[in-house]
């Protein structure tokens, strides 16, 4: 699984002119899911996006996580997280997780997201075309492979 976890101010998704989902201060995550993906990765990686310390605590310092400040998580699908621009100029998508694969880890990720932060966690509508608006905040943005696990 990889994972682009922005801190924000407050974000956003809009499907066909209408909000679907909001949060505010918080992290938006956008996931993306390959065939290969398991339960450890899911499980590691909800534990990692939880007690990630990337707020600032009041010595301005990044030492709190999106539980420490009770923020909201909101988790959008992005596929193309896994592009393989190797040849040529437009990228490949094979290693992405085909939707029979990919919906149900999303679930299992956004289940355990909200059982290491004890809050419901927002989420875009996974297939769908989606506006996704943010204020990004610092900008702070991280990238995570639960396949390298740096």
């Amino acid at each position: 699984m990889r994972a682009l976890i922005q801190r924000v101010k407050e974000a956003s998704v809009t499907i066909d002119r209408r909000i679907y989902s909001e949060i505010g201060q918080g992290l938006l995550i956008l996931l993306g899911i390959e065939a290969e993906d398991t339960q450890e990765d899911i499980n590691w990686l909800a534990g990692k996006i939880a007690r990630l310390r990337i707020f600032s605590d009041e010595n301005d310092a990044m030492n709190l996580s999106v539980q420490d400040i009770d923020g909201d998580c909101m988790v959008v699908s992005q596929f193309t997280l896994h592009a393989s621009t190797k040849k040529g100029n437009r990228p490949s998508f094979i290693h992405a997780a085909k939707p029979e694969i990919a919906i149900p880890l999303y679930e299992k990720l956004l289940l355990q997201i909200e059982n290491e932060t004890n809050k419901k966690v927002k989420t875009g509508c996974f297939g769908a075309m989606m506006d996704v608006a943010l204020i990004n905040d610092g900008p702070v943005t991280i990238w995570i492979d639960s396949k390298k696990r740096e």
